[in-house]
């Protein structure tokens, strides 16, 4: 049977085991968190981004989660700068086109401030400008895609944060921790 793992990655952290990019100042990665052989990460998550990274050693399941073509749902908890009025909000919904071309349509909506744990180092804060929550539905999954289109309709992403992929999600797992889970896709 194939392993699964469940991983709340930290803001700051590759979503790779190691880091080849960068030998002057090494940055973090999966392996100062996870000791396991033969995982690998079903998609990625930007080092700026924080929240759920799957882990698999079965190819097969790692491809239909990270494939944009079984349109595995992943929802973000998404701070941006400002706040989108109805139109950017429906521009998001409808699907915005991006520089590599038009997304498909998203589930998204204003939400309150999420009971999150403190981000390290902490978003910066400004009095002058207001932010706001919305949580975001896509079913593909495109290089920095939700920065883009939230930044497409002009509000900026200030913290992102992976809550569910398909059935999974984040539930009851602190930054940095992983579990075990059952390989299912709905």
């Amino acid at each position: 049977m194939a392993r699964l793992i469940l991983f709340n990655k930290p803001f700051g952290v590759l979503s790779q085991f190691t880091d080849s990019g960068n030998t002057n100042s090494p940055r973090a990665t999966l392996s100062q968190y996870i000791d396991l052989p033969g995982v690998y990460p079903a998609g990625r998550l930007d080092r700026d981004s924080e929240g759920l990274l799957i882990l698999t050693d079965d190819g097969k399941l790692q491809a239909r989660i990270a494939s944009p073509r079984f349109k595995t749902r992943k929802t973000y908890l998404v701070q941006v700068e400002g706040l989108p009025d109805d139109a950017a909000i429906a521009a998001l919904r409808d699907g915005v086109t991006l520089n590599d071309g038009p997304t498909r349509p998203a589930r998204v909506r204003r939400i309150e401030t999420p009971d999150l744990w403190e981000r390290t180092p902490p978003v910066r804060f400004r009095k002058s400008v207001p932010d706001c929550w919305l949580e975001i539905i896509i079913t593909e999954g495109r290089n920095r895609q939700v920065r883009r289109m939230t930044a497409h309709v002009g509000h900026p992403t200030l913290r992102l944060v992976r809550w569910r992929v398909g059935e999974w999600s984040l539930d009851g797992l602190a930054p940095g921790t992983w579990a075990d889970a059952a390989p299912r896709l709905s």
